[in-house]
């Protein structure tokens, strides 16, 4: 008996791939194989076939199943008829050739005058070379996703069971070699049989899971996978983060180049019809207008909104990143692909409670922005009296410069909450980067004496939310952090999460005005928005797979630099100049 992912295949990653399925069949085509043994036990049951719809459904709105990793432009992508064609799928391997023939004969027929496309099947090999001529009907470039075929046919011809299978989700009519698929059995009845024979396990866990569970993964590792495939070059990359963006962004037929100047990644996206991706904070700002001119698409990236155990100038892999092809989330000047999310998005029952869950499990594993270890010995604090926590940020920061208000330095804002609160206890907690010597935002000592209550040096901010009520910040993801833990949030600037009824918003961000629940903005930033990475497999993962790593230590914070903190610094910012000129080139 043979192992393998049958129908339900999951798409590579660069080097990165796990499957979410086993299909245990003897034979050298075990999808066929197992419908077999499964039929001749005999009908399944009406829950077996009841769960075999809907499994079908899910392959049908989630476009997978089959060979992954391929173009899917859908019929206006191609130009064509949505279900008008009568599809013959070339097997692409001469020794199908005759039944490939005889296949094409009992097509044509079918046809009755209508259009006959010819295309690869979706599982050969990128090797394989059509059995059948071209001139038997309109064959299709290349090798085409199973769901773009689908859609362009009023009925399919295969010699495969796989093809077959995928037909019978569409809803459409299939002849496998030339005649009716498993002896006349329905779809959903050979869909049973296959999902007898199939296992389906956790691929970060190791655990069981259900059908569900895996399809669900396979439809979010396909979109994934999609977005990085369109990523052809990337420009503006610090030399640092090249080999992890390479692997972050990788398809199934690989990572994307990294080349230094915008022109060659702008040329290289144009030649391939793809995308040019490039490091937010550092985008030129004629980039987008560039682009626009050689008609290639823009894909911004940034760290995630939980990022890493570690600073990321003690070079601590992101965990997490944002990708985003209409803006950025720290620049309200145009509206980025989150604040269209977040603006349009119908949130349904479910997702709302995967949000809930997943704000419990952050707020009670205490995982954060870094996850800095430490811990926060406070003095007492004086009863009665507010107590407001003040995050300083890096003041150079893209956040503060595209996403700041009118206050943009760190002893702005103290001067500002301390003014408006002059009984309350204020927390001023520095940047770990600035506190690092490697970023600018330093208060001069004296006057954060004078204006903070205490200056919490050296402790990581997870437990200062616990004796907060209120946080105050220009855009730091410490106000969003606050928020999950249910405190009063003041924004002085235009963070993503400010504008949507749940912060108090003294300098307000432009066109936001939909009102969305704590839950809605968790699962439009974490859990639809936020695309996060494994790092122990290395693949796309759930967000809740990330807040256990963290929370459990599953990913390791980089080694205590050994360099003086002013060369650190030095580096970095020479490593961030360099990337944004080359950007520019």
């Amino acid at each position: 008996m043979r192992a393998t992912e049958g129908l339900f295949r999951a798409p590579r990653f660069g080097a990165a791939w796990a499957p979410v399925a086993l299909l245990l069949a003897d034979g050298p085509d075990p999808v066929a194989a197992a419908i077999a043994v499964g039929l001749a036990g005999g009908a399944p049951d009406a829950a077996a076939r009841d769960e075999a719809r809907a499994v079908m459904a899910m392959l049908r709105s989630g476009r997978v199943g089959g060979a992954p990793g391929l173009p899917d432009p859908g019929p206006a992508g191609l130009g064509l008829p949505s279900g008008a064609a009568v599809l013959v799928l070339d097997p692409g391997e001469p020794a199908e050739s005759a039944a490939a023939q005889a296949m094409l004969a009992t097509a044509r027929v079918a046809a009755k005058g209508r259009r006959l496309l010819l295309a690869l099947d979706p599982a050969a090999p990128a090797t394989a070379r059509p059995v059948l001529p071209d001139s038997a009907g309109q064959r299709l470039p290349g090798r085409l996703a199973p769901w773009t075929l689908l859609d362009l046919a009023a009925e399919c011809h295969t010699l495969s069971d796989e093809m077959a299978l995928l037909a019978g989700a569409a809803g459409l009519p299939a002849r496998l070699r030339g005649a009716e698929p498993w002896g006349g059995a329905p779809a959903d009845m050979a869909f049973a049989a296959l999902l007898a024979a199939t296992r389906w396990a956790d691929p970060f866990r190791a655990r069981p899971w259900t059908a569900a569970e895996g399809i669900a993964q396979l439809v979010a590792w396909r979109q994934a996978e999609a977005m990085n495939r369109r990523i052809v070059a990337c420009t503006g990359m610090d030399v640092f983060k090249r080999g992890a963006m390479q692997a972050a962004l990788a398809g199934h037929a690989g990572p994307p180049r990294i080349v230094f100047r915008g022109s060659t990644a702008l040329r290289l996206a144009r030649e391939q019809g793809g995308d040019v991706a490039v490091w937010a904070a550092v985008m030129p700002e004629n980039l987008p207008a560039r682009a626009a001119a050689t008609g290639v698409g823009l894909v911004q990236i940034e760290d995630g909104f939980i990022r890493s155990a570690g600073l990321g100038v003690h070079r601590a892999r992101a965990a997490s990143l944002v990708l985003d092809g209409a803006g950025i989330h720290f620049d309200p000047s145009t509206e980025s692909a989150l604040e269209r999310l977040l603006t349009r998005t119908a949130f349904d029952e479910a997702l709302l409670a995967r949000a809930a869950r997943l704000r419990a499990a952050i707020t009670a594993s205490g995982v954060t922005k870094y996850n800095l270890a430490g811990e926060a010995r406070l003095p007492p604090l004086p009863a009665g009296r507010r107590v407001i926590l003040v995050p300083g940020q890096v003041e150079d920061d893209a956040a503060i410069r595209r996403g700041g208000g009118h206050i943009r330095t760190n002893l702005g804002l103290l001067r500002a909450v301390r003014a408006e609160n002059p009984d309350a206890v204020i927390l001023f907690k520095p940047h770990p980067d600035v506190e690092a010597g490697m970023r600018r935002g330093a208060v001069p000592p004296a006057e954060a004496a004078a204006l903070a209550d205490q200056v919490l040096r050296e402790v990581p901010i997870g437990p200062l939310y616990a004796v907060a009520q209120e946080v105050h910040c220009m855009s730091s993801l410490s106000g969003f952090e606050a928020l999950l833990r249910g405190l009063r949030v003041v924004t002085w600037g235009k963070p993503f999460y400010a504008g949507w009824g749940l912060t108090e918003d003294r300098d307000p961000p432009p066109r936001r005005g939909r009102r969305l629940t704590l839950d809605e903005l968790v699962a439009g930033a974490l859990i639809l928005h936020l695309r996060c990475r494994d790092p122990v497999t290395g693949l796309p993962c759930p967000p809740e797979v990330l807040v256990e790593r963290l929370a459990g230590g599953g990913t390791a914070p980089p080694a205590p630099p050994r360099s003086p903190a002013a060369l650190r610094a030095f580096i970095a910012r020479c490593s961030r100049r360099l990337a944004a000129w080359g950007a520019s080139r």
